[in-house]
């Protein structure tokens, strides 16, 4: 029987696995963790958001250049299919009214076991605390055991990017063979403020009813006043250009136009400061007033200007470890069409390992899936 390896036992590994089992393969997931699908895991803790229901073409545009390499892939394994497949095991699904589709049960853990015991099933074996040190001779581990090689028909590699180690991904991979790879940087992340001490007061504080712009990026969306800075979807949302060194403004009154504004100010303030003329004339909550006086001062005279753009300053974004997600990895060129490695024929790759990135809002995990699929069912086609 043709032997198959998976070096990673995330949602793309996983998927691989399954693919290649069902077509008659003998799988071995090799995982460096005690368990799988720690990040999968993590992320159903905030509700699992598996994909996003849109029309196809403007979920493709979220993987911007990467687009149309993903393109077949997610065509053949796409939000539709992803929900079908969850709801096959058994899980049901729900649609939010953003569009971002969950499981009704709002957490990963009964979609994994159910994955796992379909994977146990189709005779995957699972080797935990296997953990991938090198392919000099055959693929090297460290194990329980001491160090182990393997020397499979077809491998595929889903190891993941480069944020939250301690979860599994921690990009050392790149180290361990030759292959034109892209620089690591954080995707989904937040952003470093240094706070004045007046902002304490809001840390946890959601910012809602903005609208956010970096660079040919603007949405309404909302954020969250942290004591370390910015972050949530909004922020995760521009975050891609505001790491390519584009300003972020926000429009703190996306509902009212800068004459609307004007007027409304223009009213008599009496003996009101102007944090209470603020509140009764254009309804500014706190943490806005907040964030006008932070990163607004001095105020100028033209006050609706600055309520409409306000340049938020920031000391770049958090460390990459602590970051949802990461750019960089195999580059897409160093692959064939079936995500096999050029320069390593019968060693495929997945997932987020290769260079693309995605916002959140359920692309992060359709992509990861529909990767998985497509390496899986290219390893299984080479070893036939």
């Amino acid at each position: 029987m043709t032997f198959a390896l998976v070096i990673g036992g995330g949602p793309a590994g996983l998927m691989a696995a399954d693919v290649m089992a069902a077509r008659g393969l003998s799988v071995v997931v090799a995982e460096a963790k005690p368990t799988v699908a720690r990040k999968f895991l993590m992320a159903g803790k905030s509700g699992l958001n598996l994909t996003k229901d849109e029309p196809f073409d403007r979920f493709l545009q979220a993987y911007e250049e990467a687009a149309p390499v993903l393109r077949p892939m997610l065509e053949a394994f796409g939000p539709d299919a992803v929900r079908d497949w969850a709801e096959e095991l058994g899980q049901e699904m729900f649609t939010g009214s953003s569009g971002r589709v969950f499981p009704k049960a709002m957490k990963a853990s009964p979609l994994l076991r159910a994955w796992l015991r379909r994977l146990e099933g189709l005779g995957v074996e699972v080797r935990s605390r296997w953990r991938w040190v090198g392919d000099a001779d055959g693929f090297q581990f460290e194990t329980p055991e001491g160090v182990q090689g393997v020397r499979p028909d077809v491998a595929v590699l889903a190891c993941g990017g480069a944020s939250w180690a301690r979860l599994g991904s921690n990009g050392e991979w790149a180290g361990w063979f030759e292959t034109p790879l892209a620089p690591f940087q954080p995707a989904n992340m937040g952003f470093l403020v240094d706070w004045s001490p007046h902002m304490a007061k809001h840390f946890g504080a959601p910012v809602k009813s903005v609208a956010l712009k970096a660079g040919d990026q603007q949405l309404r969306a909302e954020f969250v006043v942290s004591s370390q800075g910015l972050e949530g979807g909004g922020i995760y949302a521009v975050s891609r250009r505001m790491r390519e060194g584009h300003a972020l403004t926000l429009d703190l009154l996306p509902d009212l136009s800068e004459s609307e504004i004007r007027k409304r100010l223009s009213r008599p303030r009496g003996k009101a400061s102007l944090g209470n003329h603020l509140r009764k004339a254009l309804k500014l909550d706190p943490v806005k007033q907040a964030l006008l006086m932070e990163f607004g001062r001095p105020l100028p005279d033209n006050l609706a200007a600055l309520l409409k753009a306000l340049p938020v300053t920031h000391q770049g974004p958090r460390p990459m470890d602590q970051a949802i997600s990461t750019a960089g990895g195999i580059r897409l060129d160093a692959l064939d069409k079936g995500l096999m490695l050029q320069n390593r024929p019968g060693v495929f790759a997945a997932g987020e390992m290769l260079d693309w990135e995605a916002p959140t809002g359920g692309y992060l995990l359709t992509a990861c899936l529909a990767t998985g699929r497509w390496a899986g069912q290219h390893a299984a086609h080479y070893a036939a």
